[in-house]
């Protein structure tokens, strides 16, 4: 878990201009506010995650930051430059890479970054020392010469990041980065992101898995119904919901709408269940008041199997924060708004 800022980033704060800085930014769609007065300030060379259910806004929110959108009120720089004022400033400091990959399927790999930087203005061989280097630095250099169709969900990803750092920017966006891959693929972006940011690259990522933001990002901003209502370090988060979470293992699952209900009575806070291993799951303030409900619950009836108290997951504080179960953000086509 990466609570603090990379060594760039400690280097490159310090009484530097914020890489990116928001206050009150909105966006309204008809009668919609799917983006209502955000503030964020991200320092230069930080991993900085945005968590939300889906619909929450984080893509509308992206979408902005990277000039895609306007903003209806509020004001935003990046890097210094004025989000509305200086565009053109802006663009030319970022880089951004969405849900899906933007490459040409029937190219190879190296064609891809060839003509991207081509298009950059990289002359012939300049262009092909780019793209050569970037296949290396991504671990794609065998893959080189192979039409992107053929690629791995992992090797597409990776490339297709590798193709907005043709020009390295200083603000990197990445709206759900790991996306549909396996768990071997997503450690390759997790390292790969690690490694930008320790060269000083400010990334702003959007995450439906709550461990990436756990494993990445120095600071989190969790945003629901377009409003930012939590941000901190993973540590400060977790810290928020409470001493610990009580989790309690029946040995009837068929009582744990009837134990829902009662601990959402007793606690006056949401109870998360997992049905599969007949779990339910609430924060509690303290080891006194977990003994003092487990024994209720046994005096009422209930069949415990067991119970333990821990140290809350970042899932755990995402869903006494939301509502939503964990890894409920954009899942299948992005964020709603």
């Amino acid at each position: 878990m990466n609570e603090r800022p990379s060594p760039a980033a400690s280097r490159l704060a310090a009484g530097a201009t914020p890489a990116v800085s928001a206050r009150g930014l909105t966006k309204r769609f008809g009668e919609l506010v799917a983006v209502d007065g955000i503030d964020l300030e991200v320092p230069r060379g930080m991993i900085f995650a945005i968590l939300g259910p889906n619909g929450a806004g984080k893509t509308t929110l992206m979408r902005m930051l990277a000039t895609l959108a306007e903003p209806d009120t509020g004001e935003a720089s990046i890097m210094g430059h004025d989000l509305v004022g200086e565009p053109d400033e802006v663009r030319g400091a970022i880089a951004m890479t969405g849900q899906f990959a933007s490459l040409d399927e029937d190219l190879t790999g190296r064609e891809n970054l060839v003509l991207l930087a081509r298009l950059w203005g990289f002359r012939g061989r300049a262009a092909r020392e780019r793209a050569d280097a970037l296949l290396h630095e991504f671990d794609l250099a065998e893959a080189a010469t192979r039409q992107v169709k053929a690629y791995s969900g992992g090797m597409r990803r990776r490339l297709d990041i590798a193709a907005s750092l043709v020009v390295t920017p200083s603000v990197l966006f990445l709206d759900e980065p790991t996306t549909g891959l396996d768990p071997k693929a997503r450690q390759g972006v997790w390292r790969m992101i690690r490694g930008l940011a320790e060269a000083g690259v400010t990334i702003l990522l959007t995450t439906q898995y709550l461990e990436e933001a756990d494993q990445l990002a120095s600071r989190i901003a969790v945003i629901d119904h377009g409003r930012k209502i939590a941000e901190g370090t993973s540590r400060e988060l977790k810290a928020a919901t409470g001493s610990g979470f009580l989790h309690v293992t029946l040995g009837d699952p068929g009582q744990m709408h009837e134990v829902t209900r009662r601990l959402e009575r007793m606690l006056r806070s949401q109870v998360q269940q997992s049905p599969e291993g007949g779990i339910v799951s609430t924060p509690v303030a303290s080891a006194v008041e977990a003994s003092e409900v487990v024994a209720a619950l046994v005096a009422a009836g209930v069949d415990v199997s067991g119970f333990s108290m821990g140290s809350p997951s970042l899932e755990e504080v995402f869903f006494a924060l939301t509502g939503e179960m964990g890894e409920a953000d954009d899942t299948q086509g992005g964020d709603r708004t």
